[in-house]
């Protein structure tokens, strides 16, 4: 590939799953203080960290995308 950088849709497109993935991990964060089931908590703690990851793979993803002037 030679161009790196993205299409400003691609770049639409990654910000709308990252604000998306932010959402949800913020639900799964705020659930886990209301739990008491212990299979519930620990399933809701694995989505906010697998959600962590994905979120600095999407702010990564990014770094590519075009500066606006």
């Amino acid at each position: 590939m030679l161009n790196e950088k993205l299409a400003p849709n691609e770049t639409m497109q990654i910000h709308e799953i990252l604000n998306l993935k932010t959402v949800c991990m913020s639900t799964s964060k705020m659930m886990e203080g209301v739990v008491f089931d212990q299979d519930l908590k620990a399933l809701l703690e694995r989505d906010v960290q697998q959600s962590i990851i994905s979120i600095q793979t999407l702010q990564k993803l990014l770094e590519k995308a075009p500066l606006i002037r």
